[in-house]
C-alpha cells in the first residue's frame, strides 16, 4: 500500500475524504500540502509508520492518520513541500504548483490571512515577502519560525480605506475593517495592524488576491493563485464550486 505524507492547514484534514464526510467533519473546506515522501526527521515518529500504515481487516485501505500535530510546520524544511491543494467543501480540488516568483509590487495596502502556525487576519503596508520575512524576524518581540499566508482582495480600499470602492468584498465587521485601514495609513511607522485575531470559519477562495505564501527567515515560496480567465475556463467546476460558498452565511 501506497503511503503519502501531507501536511493540512484547513482543517485537520486533507482532499475530499475530509472535505465531503466523514462523520469527524461532515462538510467543510480543505488545505493541505504535499510533502517529499523521503522527507524524515527525528522530530516525528516515522518509524511507527510500518505498523500502522496497513489496510484493515476487511482489506480496505487505511485512509489517514496523524504523524504528528505539534509544531509540525515549524519542523518541516520548506524543500519538502510539494504542491499545495485547495479543496471546495464539495470535494472539487485545486493543485498549486511552487511558483518562481513573487507578485508584482503594488503600492498600498495589503489584508493578509495568516493560516499557520497561528491565524489572525492582517493588514499591512508589506508587500508579501517583506511581511513574511517580518514575522519571522526573531529581532521582533513576537516572530514565527515559520508563516503560511494569503493575500487577501481589497479593491479601492488598499489605496483609499476612507472612500474607496468596496464592492465584492464579502468580509465580515466591514465597518471595523474600514476603520483598521484607515488607522493604519494614520500611524505609517507601524507596518502592520491586526484585524481579526483568529479565523473564524472557512477561507472564502473567491477573496485570493494572487496566491499563497510560505516563509521563514531565509526563504519565501510562492504559489500563485490562477488568473480569472484561467479559473473561468481551465478550473470552471472548482471555480464554480468556490463561488457558491459562504453566500448563505
Amino acid at each position: 500500500m501506497e503511503t503519502y505524507l501531507y501536511l493540512s492547514l484547513i482543517p485537520e484534514a486533507f482532499g475530499s475524504y475530509y472535505a465531503v464526510g466523514t462523520k469527524k467533519r461532515s462538510r467543510g473546506e480543505a488545505m493541505f500540502f504535499a510533502v517529499d515522501p523521503s522527507f524524515r526527521s527525528s522530530f516525528f515518529p516515522f518509524e511507527t509508520l510500518p505498523a500502522r500504515c496497513v489496510p484493515h481487516p476487511d482489506g480496505q485501505a487505511k485512509r489517514s492518520l496523524y504523524l504528528s500535530v505539534y509544531r509540525v510546520l515549524e519542523n518541516v524544511p520548506l524543500s519538502a513541500l510539494g504542491s499545495l491543494y485547495l479543496v471546495t467543501d464539495d470535494g472539487r480540488t485545486l493543485e498549486l504548483k511552487r511558483g518562481p516568483r513573487a507578485p508584482a509590487e503594488e503600492k498600498g495596502l495589503h489584508l493578509y490571512q495568516e493560516l499557520c502556525p497561528v491565524t489572525p487576519l492582517i493588514a499591512s503596508f508589506l508587500k508579501p515577502e517583506d511581511f513574511g520575512r517580518y514575522i519571522t524576524d526573531p529581532a521582533h518581540p513576537v516572530c514565527l519560525p515559520k508563516i503560511v499566508f494569503v493575500e487577501l482582495i481589497l479593491n479601492g480600499l488598499a489605496t483609499n480605506p476612507a472612500t474607496g470602492s468596496a464592492d465584492d468584498l464579502p468580509y465580515p465587521n466591514f465597518d471595523h475593517l474600514r476603520d483598521c485601514l484607515i488607522g493604519l495609513t494614520a500611524t505609517p511607522d507601524k507596518p502592520t495592524k491586526t484585524i481579526i485575531r483568529h479565523m473564524r470559519r472557512d477561507l472564502l477562495y473567491r477573496t485570493i488576491k494572487n496566491g499563497v505564501f510560505v516563509a521563514d527567515r531565509e526563504s519565501f515560496i510562492t504559489y500563485p493563485f490562477p488568473s480569472k480567465s484561467d479559473l473561468e475556463s481551465k478550473y470552471y467546476a472548482w471555480w464554480r464550486s468556490a463561488l457558491t460558498v459562504g453566500f448563505e452565511l
